[in-house]
């Protein structure tokens, strides 16, 4: 396990320049990182829980992989293995099977001291800014509770330290003091990315970070954690089911549904080629702001509810809520097979 910032790739630094200059930045930056290995590569994880001697498969045989600096979008609907995914990752759920590499390293082979490093390198912002922080603690003790367990700062290091994270998240210092009770919901969600931050990961969960927020909120923290990104090269797992705010923030996408990833692709490619029927109906369902043009366009509507992921379907996961299924749909699983330059689907027709 390498110390925690070894090996990791300056981010360039484009604020301030010409537009040109920015676009060769990331593009020399996006070409760096391709030849880089993964800071974090998921192989046919799976989830599964026992209950009543059945077995519910909430994530089953799911991959990909996500490098610094960069956002990987989880979408799809509640209780499609989103949050399962984000929290055994981050070793939270004990994974049924599969593999999670970190940098190269798998977590199930990790010893505790390594495992304990792990932690410190990666962190998760909750969707609940509510339930997340412990109403006992003023919002500086909260922030340095990870600072306390990995023994990182101490004394007037430890205040100051509290005091720059709350001016990075945007909020004043003097607020250190105050309980969660006191504060709003976009300010809990703040100190909650401020505890994240606290010991400078490479890696962060957002488990539907805005989803309880105000509109005007969700934009100051979407807004937030992108300037933060560009700034510390942080790589996000970033979970939601909003599509409009996965475009904004991620890289890239992936669908899932009821334990499966069904299509990924880099964001602007799914948004604009989008091949599983499921995915074109989640696109389907974003209002547009045009009223004439959301009367004339095509909507996809999905009709009976989600199978019950004790007894999901033997072939296509999808196929009994897809508009165009086949016979060979409801007997054989598609696989994910590439339909363009990094762009996968699993669908018998895509």
């Amino acid at each position: 396990m390498s110390p925690v910032g070894e090996n990791i790739p300056k981010i360039l630094t484009i604020r301030g320049k010409s537009p040109e200059m920015q676009e060769n930045a990331l593009n020399n930056s996006d070409t760096i990182l391709a030849k880089m290995p993964p800071l974090i590569s998921v192989e046919e994880l799976r989830v599964h829980y026992l209950s009543d001697k059945r077995s519910l498969k909430a994530v089953d045989g799911i991959s990909f992989s996500l490098h610094e600096g960069k956002t990987l979008g989880l979408v799809g609907e509640s209780g499609c293995g989103k949050s399962t995914t984000g929290k055994a990752v981050l070793q939270l759920e004990q994974p049924t099977g599969g593999k999670i590499l970190f940098r190269g390293t798998d977590l199930a082979l990790m010893s505790s001291k390594e495992l304990f490093a792990f932690r410190r390198e990666s962190q998760m912002i909750f969707q609940d800014p509510y339930a997340s922080l412990n109403p006992r603690m003023t919002a500086g003790d909260i922030i340095a509770e990870p600072l306390d367990i990995h023994r990182l700062e101490k004394g007037s290091q430890r205040t100051t330290r509290i005091h720059e994270l709350l001016q990075l998240v945007g909020l004043s210092p003097h607020l250190a003091s105050r309980f969660p009770h006191e504060f709003s919901g976009g300010q809990r969600q703040r100190i909650g990315i401020a505890r994240a931050l606290a010991v400078r990961p490479r890696f962060i969960v957002c488990d539907e970070p805005i989803s309880a927020l105000d509109v005007s909120v969700q934009a100051q923290i979407i807004n937030l954690l992108k300037s933060l990104q560009e700034e510390m090269g942080i790589a996000y797992l970033f979970i939601t089911h909003d599509l409009r705010v996965v475009k904004y923030l991620s890289t890239e996408i992936a669908v899932m549904y009821l334990g499966h990833i069904v299509e990924s692709a880099p964001t602007e490619e799914l948004y604009k080629n989008p091949a599983h029927p499921y995915t074109q109906a989640l696109l389907a369902a974003i209002p547009l702001p045009d009223p004439v043009q959301e009367r004339k366009r095509n909507r996809i509507v999905l009709k009976d509810e989600v199978p019950s992921p004790y007894a999901p379907p033997p072939g296509c996961v999808f196929c009994t809520r897809c508009p165009f299924a086949q016979p060979i749909c409801q007997t054989e699983r598609p696989v994910m097979r590439q339909i363009a330059s990094a762009h996968y689907a699993a669908c018998h027709f895509a």
